[in-house]
Order: structure tokens, then sequence, then C-alpha cells
């Protein structure tokens, strides 16, 4: 399909779901559809897959979805900023602040603001899925994700996406050819990621889901953004205390909860993600990527890549 078959697929899409966009359609141009396909496994299922370039700031309120009853939306998605067929190649990245690659689990009723950054080419595969068929699929494992199945709260997760994950994204996205019995392979190759999402989910510690308002997630995501924001240094507690607007204890207990980490646990796992990237797609040398990032000892910078990464720094960057 071209650009504009995609977009009026985008937009009936949306209508099917219980969220129209039709008040968006001329913000619709921002977005340049390489790829889209719905695969329709309803009642139980609904697969969406895009690829997309968006050339300026988009966004738009998503009301609840309601083509399934009680479900959860599953949201894999990658961030390119070397773009498709040139685009992007303006707007490279060289920083963190772009999206990097995560996977979000919402409630289907959860209302929420959905953004794509200027510049950037977004590769996702989203699923919605009716919780019975969840549970269904956990068989005896559903247990240690009860929270996730209670109808009346609110929840937000939000975890990296494993190279994994990003690698079988990928291959999903970019398979162009005709296969037989594409339900099937649709079906199977989205329980593959969903296998891989609880694999990694159920490493977390234990943490109750406790409900939270649009206003909490939009609060801890400032935190989260300014972190990021500020790789080389780590922010005190107390600014980001203020920044989200919450006390300390509310702050650290939402915060874990969305993100699986403490603050301070996060703040260092991204700022390795981050010298990861630099080793790898900028090529910076070790101690060049160290010293951006803050560290003046970079015997220590070594060490805490290597405990999040799993191999020394200077390995990982002749890794092809």
């Amino acid at each position: 399909m071209n650009h504009e078959e995609n977009k009026r697929t985008m937009v009936q899409l949306a209508a099917k779901m219980g969220i129209p966009i039709t008040e968006k359609i001329e913000q619709l141009a921002l977005l340049k559809f390489h790829e889209v396909k719905i695969i329709d496994l309803l009642p139980e299922m609904m697969i969406m897959i895009r690829s997309l370039f968006s050339e300026g700031e988009y966004t738009y309120h998503r009301k609840p979805i309601t083509v399934i009853e009680n479900g959860l939306l599953i949201s894999f998605q990658n961030v390119f900023n070397d773009g498709n067929e040139d685009d992007g190649k303006k707007g490279h990245a060289n920083n963190f602040e772009h999206e990097r690659a995560h996977v979000r689990i919402v409630p289907l009723h959860l209302e929420s603001e959905v953004r794509f950054s200027k510049q950037s080419h977004i590769k996702q595969i989203t699923i919605l899925i009716e919780a019975a068929c969840l549970k269904q699929f956990l068989g005896k494992e559903q247990k240690k994700f009860i929270d996730l199945f209670v109808i009346e709260k609110t929840f937000w997760i939000d975890d990296f996406m494993s190279p994994e994950m990003a690698v079988l994204v990928d291959k999903i996205v970019n398979f162009s050819s005709e296969i037989p019995l594409p339900d099937f392979y649709y079906r199977l190759k989205s329980l593959e990621l969903l296998y891989l999402l609880f694999k990694n989910l159920s490493k977390r510690e234990t943490v109750s889901q406790h409900n939270m308002t649009s206003k909490d997630i939009e609060a801890i995501y400032r935190v989260r953004n300014a972190m990021v924001a500020s790789l080389d240094k780590p922010l005190p507690v107390k600014e980001l205390v203020q920044l989200s607007g919450m006390n300390e204890l509310k702050l650290r207990k939402f915060f874990e909860q969305v993100f699986g980490k403490g603050l301070y646990s996060y703040f260092q796992h991204i700022r390795m993600q981050e010298a990861a990237r630099l080793l790898k797609e900028e090529q910076l040398s070790v101690s060049e990527a160290g010293y951006k990032l803050g560290f003046s000892n970079l015997s220590h910078f070594g060490r805490l890549f290597e405990a999040h990464v799993g191999v020394k720094p200077k390995k990982w960057s002749s890794k092809t």
C-alpha cells in the first residue's frame, strides 16, 4: 500500500477500535506511513504493525479503546533516528533525549496522550489482547501478574525493549513477502514477543500496581525525561520531587511501579544504555564516552558498564 492508503487504513482502524481520529486528520499529514498491517483476531486479539516517519511533533489524546471489553494494550516500539529512505537524516540524533526502544503495557480503558517526536522513524507492533486470553497463555504463571487483570485498576508499565525483542520487532515489521497462513504466523510471532516481555517482567521485584491518574503518569514521565536530559550529572532527589509535584514516598512508589527500578538504579541503567549507544553508533572511545557521561573515574565507568551490559566497554565497541 502507498502512503495515502496506509493513512486511510489507520483512520479506519482507529474508528474500529472506538477511538476515531477524524478531528486530527490534518495533523496526520505530519506522519509518513511506510507500512500498516492489521491482523484482526477478534474477539481475543488485534495486532497492528506499522512503520512510519514523523516529520514534526505529533500528539493526540487517545480515548478508551472499546473493541475489546476487558484487556490490555501492549506496545513494542523501536525508534530509529537514521530514518527510512533518507527520512530523518537532517534530524540525526546525537543524544539520548529521543525515545529509545521500549515496551508499554496499559489497560484498554486508560486515556492517554500519544506523542511522536519530530524527525523520528518508528517501528511499532501493538497488541490488543483480551485479559482472559492472556491468562490462558500465562497458565499457572498468571499469579505473578495478578494486578494486570484487575479491571478497576489504572496502571502504566514501561520496560526497556531487550535486544531479542528489538530483533524480532524488526523481523516482523520488515517481513514483506507473501506468506501462507498469515493470521497463524502473526499470532505466533505476537506470542513470541509476549513471552519475551513477560520473561523480563518476571525478573522485576514484586511491586503492587496502585491506581494512577493521568496526572500521575505525566508527572512520572517529567521526572524520567529530566533524568534522561542530565545523564552526565544525577539530579538531586529533592529536585525530582519538586518536579513531580508529589511527596518523595509517592514518587518513589510510582516510579518503580512504572519502570521496575528505583530512581538511582534507573538513572544508572539509562546512563549505561547511552554509553552502549555512544560506543557503538557514535564510535566514541571508552574514555570519550565515559567523560561525556560525567565519569571522572574510568575504572568505575568500566565496572558499571560491564555490570549493566554484560561485557567490558572495549569489547562491546569491537562487537559487530
